[in-house]
């Protein structure tokens, strides 16, 4: 079975910065795309940014040139560095991995247990 186990969460002032981590584990060979989603209370859960195992990127839009994701292959991790927060930004963020190849065959869709992200003065 496939785990991503996030980690870096936490409460920040505004204009602050902070930087999460997730690490998939699971007899894992590659995985396609790795993303950040986040949820605030009453909302629904929205991508934050995504990233292809070529590199390509995608981000939302009340994100761009703040956030900034990257990933290394070898080690099944992926981070999102997060700049210039907003309290707009609190909410939980949840790690995703599209299409893992593993031992065991394919898992297509996997969450992690989600970091929460307070930004607040």
């Amino acid at each position: 079975q496939v785990q991503l186990v996030e980690s870096g969460g936490g409460l920040v002032q505004p204009g602050g910065s902070l930087r999460l981590s997730c690490a998939a584990s699971g007899g894992i060979f590659s995985i396609d795309t790795m993303g950040w989603y986040r949820q605030a209370p009453g909302k629904q859960r929205e991508l934050v940014a995504a990233i292809s195992s070529g590199g390509n990127t995608n981000y939302a839009d009340s994100v761009k040139g703040r956030f900034t994701i990257s990933r290394v292959n070898a080690e099944n991790t992926v981070y999102l560095q997060m700049n210039s927060l907003k309290p707009g930004d609190t909410a939980v963020y949840s790690c995703n991995a599209v299409r893992v190849r593993t031992q065991r065959g394919f898992f297509y869709d996997t969450w992690g247990q989600g970091t929460q992200v307070s930004v607040s003065s």
